[in-house]
C-alpha cells in the first residue's frame, strides 16, 4: 500500500478527531461578525475557496481565500487563517510576516516544531493527520473538517459518507476515461478544483474543474464518448442529462461533498496505478514549495 492510500483511509477517523477538538481552538479561529481572509497553497488553497464559501454561506461575515502570493495587501481584515500542511511554505510564511503586528493570524497546520509558530499569532495543530506522502489528502480534509465544525456546520452524516466512500466500488468505466471534469457549486467548487488537481499530480491525467454553471458555457465542449464528469455536490436541473448527451460519463454526488472528494482521491490512485505510476512519488513536486532566498 502506498503513503497516499494508508493515508486517504484514515480520514473518517481525523474527520472524528478535528471535530471533537474545535472548541479546544474556538478562541483562536474566526469568530461571527469577523471580516475574514483565508490562504493556502495548492491543495490547501482549495480548502481554503471551500471554507470561505461555506462561512460566508452561513452569514457569519464576510470571507474571502486566496492563494498566498496573491493576497491583496491593501485589503483590511480582523483575521487571516493561513491552511499549512507544512508550516514551512514560503508564500505563507512570507504572508503572515508581512501581517504580525496589524492583522490577527491563525495558522492551521500538522506541523508546529517549524517556522509557522513563530510566523502566526495563534496555531491550531493537526499533528494527527499529517502525511508522509507529498500529495495532500488528509491533513487537507482534516482542516477543512476542523473549520467546518468550528461553523457549526459539520454534519454527522459526513464521517459514516467518508467510510462509504473508502468501501464502495468506483463506478464501471470510470478508471478508463482519458478525461476528467469536476463540477462544484457553493462551497464544493473549491473540492472540485482539489478533485481535479489530485488527478493531476497522481495520475498526471487530463482533468479540469469548474463551476457547474460555467461548464456549459464552453467547457462542455470536451465532454465526449471515454470522458467522465464528477459533480460534487447538488447538480443544477438538466445539467447531467446534458452531460449524457455528448455521450460522456455522468457520476453524481450521493455523499457529503467532503466524502466524495475521497471517492476522487481514490479514483486518482486506481489511474495511477493503471498508467504504471508511483502516486507517492509525483512528477516535479516536492511535499512543500520552499523557495531560495
Amino acid at each position: 500500500m502506498t503513503h497516499v492510500e494508508d493515508e486517504l483511509a484514515d480520514q473518517p477517523a481525523c474527520w472524528a478527531r478535528a471535530a471533537s477538538q474545535a472548541a479546544r481552538y474556538a478562541k483562536v479561529l474566526p469568530v461571527p461578525g469577523e471580516r475574514v481572509a483565508i490562504v493556502g497553497c495548492g491543495t490547501s488553497y482549495f480548502m481554503a475557496q471551500a471554507a470561505a464559501a461555506l462561512r460566508e454561506g452561513a452569514g457569519q461575515g464576510e470571507t474571502d481565500a486566496f492563494a498566498a502570493s496573491e493576497f491583496p495587501h491593501g485589503r483590511r481584515y480582523d483575521r487571516v487563517v493561513a491552511l499549512t500542511r507544512s508550516g514551512t511554505t514560503t508564500e505563507v510564511l512570507d504572508l503572515l510576516s508581512r501581517l504580525r503586528g496589524r492583522t490577527a493570524t491563525t495558522a492551521v497546520t500538522a506541523d508546529p516544531d517549524t517556522p509557522v509558530r513563530t510566523a502566526a499569532d495563534d496555531l491550531a495543530v493537526l499533528d494527527f493527520a499529517d502525511e508522509r506522502s507529498v500529495v495532500q489528502t488528509r491533513f487537507a480534509t482534516t482542516a477543512l473538517t476542523l473549520l467546518r465544525a468550528h461553523f457549526g456546520l459539520h454534519p454527522d452524516t459526513a464521517v459514516t459518507d467518508a467510510r462509504t466512500a473508502l468501501t464502495e466500488p468506483l463506478p464501471e468505466r470510470l478508471v478508463e476515461c482519458g478525461q476528467f471534469t469536476f463540477l462544484g457549486r457553493g462551497w464544493t467548487v473549491g473540492l472540485a478544483h482539489e478533485a481535479g488537481l489530485k488527478m493531476r499530480e497522481a495520475a498526471l491525467a487530463w482533468a479540469e474543474s469548474y463551476p457547474a454553471m460555467e461548464y456549459r458555457h464552453g467547457p462542455i465542449s470536451v465532454s465526449t464518448t471515454g470522458t467522465a464528469t464528477w459533480m460534487l455536490g447538488d447538480a443544477p436541473d438538466g445539467l447531467a442529462e446534458q452531460v449524457r448527451g455528448t455521450g460522456a460519463l455522468w457520476i453524481a454526488g450521493r455523499l457529503d461533498p467532503l466524502a466524495e472528494l475521497i471517492r476522487a482521491q481514490r479514483l486518482a490512485v486506481a489511474v495511477a496505478a493503471s498508467r504504471g505510476l508511483d502516486p507517492d512519488s509525483p512528477r516535479h513536486l516536492t511535499r512543500s514549495v520552499i523557495l531560495a532566498p
